[in-house]
């Protein structure tokens, strides 16, 4: 029996995509064993947002080269697509596989048969525009929450991002496809259910045909038994409509939070990276969510040092932001990729530039997220609890993504507990009481 290791750069539908890949591996009869338990195999799912994705792929072929020299080297994944010749001259590499043919690795690989020395690595990376089959894919690294991929690929042609290039056109599961996977994460006992997809807003397409909507898909699993909550990833401003703000707002089981992402606060920066929106519009969604849900938590994506942006045209955006009620945000510092519009863009900002901007963004997600926590203080919630215990305490989210710090109970590890929100720790969580020790109290 063949022993096989897995390592997953990237996004959730990265993490979504390596663990039903893994499962197709165990059906075959491997076993799947941890990175550094000397596997006979490593396969290695890489991301290629930025250039640091890159360098770690070279790394983690490295290290699987120190834990087993005679290993087996696939690697599949973003990185393997835009620039398979590449990565085929890695050392240590014996096969790379783009998006059309990943979800085929065991069929096409089949003996895993490791090269001879100085041999050329085997690529199998066919077009982009081959990759125009959907596969249902969802993680089960621990009980507690599943993403669930349910859309893939990407029609929009934004300056910076490689992903259409990587990924295809965008292409969806079928509704009773999703149903149907829901329900089989549910009789895992699984609680929580993370949709994740690279434009999420787009479901509904298939085979070049627009069939459903996310609205569709989003009423359909409110339905499903079992699952505790639905959690929304991901979401374009732009395909967040009032009537999906109003289905959450009343939903049985989907949270109130949501991730926009934003990129930048100037309408200048926007239309040069190609976005199809204004801030306008991303101020309104938020305005229609905070009013509909005041406690809901609201994550943001933003680019620092894309080329164009000049000093005051960021702090355009900085004010922006900093006059918004969200609750954090994941900022990216702007690295350049081929292939990409961007490139031909000017002003280009000096890297020494782009890391001073994205610390004062950093420092301002910061302030945002203790001043969400702090509207918090003294409210109830409902924590699904986690198999993460650190020096005798455990930590869960509340429905509106709040993080906190409980004391270790074995009992509570995916449960969903009523708590009362007491104060935020040293370390940024929040400590809880249970709720109905609480009502003693008082």
């Amino acid at each position: 029996m063949k022993r096989v290791a897995f390592y997953t750069l990237g996004c959730k539908l990265n993490y979504s995509e390596t663990s039903s890949i893994s499962r197709m591996f165990e059906e075959k009869g491997y076993q799947k064993v941890e990175f550094n338990q000397k596997p006979d195999i490593f396969i290695i799912n890489t991301c290629s947002v930025t250039d640091n994705a890159d360098k770690k792929c070279r790394k983690i072929v490295r290290e699987a080269q120190a834990i087993n020299p005679d290993g087996y080297v696939a690697i599949i994944g973003c990185y393997a697509q835009l620039k398979p010749r590449e990565i085929s001259e890695i050392p240590g590499v014996d096969a790379v596989l783009g998006a059309a043919e990943k979800f085929r690795l065991v069929e096409l690989l089949d003996t895993f048969q490791k090269s001879p020395q100085n041999e050329p690595a085997l690529v199998l990376a066919s077009p982009i525009e081959d990759a125009y089959d959907y596969h249902t894919s969802y993680s089960l690294n621990d009980r507690t929450r599943t993403f669930l991929k349910v859309q893939d690929g990407c029609d929009y042609p934004c300056s910076y991002c490689t992903i259409p290039l990587a990924r295809g056109k965008s292409r969806s599961d079928s509704i009773a496809n999703v149903v149907a996977a829901a329900h089989e994460i549910a009789a895992r006992g699984v609680k929580e259910i993370v949709l994740t997809g690279v434009n999420i807003g787009d479901f509904g397409i298939q085979q070049g045909i627009r069939s459903s909507t996310f609205l569709d898909l989003i009423r359909e699993l409110d339905q499903v038994e079992g699952i505790e909550r639905f959690r929304i990833s991901s979401i374009e401003p732009n395909l967040l409509t009032d009537e999906i703000i109003s289905f959450v707002a009343n939903s049985r089981r989907f949270v109130p939070h949501f991730h926009i992402p934003l990129q930048s606060g100037s309408n200048t920066m926007l239309g040069l990276m190609k976005r199809r929106y204004k801030r306008e519009l991303y101020q309104n969604r938020v305005e229609k969510i905070k009013q509909l849900m005041p406690d809901c938590c609201i994550g943001v994506d933003v680019i620092v040092g894309h080329p164009g942006e000049t000093e005051a045209e960021f702090l355009d955006s900085f004010h922006f932001l900093n006059e918004l009620p969200v609750s954090y945000l994941h900022v990216f510092t702007y690295s350049e990729r081929a292939d990409t519009h961007a490139l031909s863009l000017r002003p280009v900002v000096p890297k020494k530039v782009r890391a001073e901007r994205s610390g004062i963004l950093h420092s301002l997600s910061e302030k945002k997220k203790r001043a969400f926590y702090e509207t918090q203080t003294d409210s109830s919630h409902v924590v699904l609890f986690e198999n993460d215990v650190e020096d005798g305490h455990m930590q869960g989210f509340t429905e509106n993504y709040v993080r906190v710090m409980a004391r270790y109970d074995p009992l509570l590890i995916n449960e969903l507990k009523a708590v009362r929100l007491t104060q935020i720790s040293a370390n940024g969580l929040f400590e809880v009481i249970d709720e109905e020790i609480f009502e003693q109290y008082v």
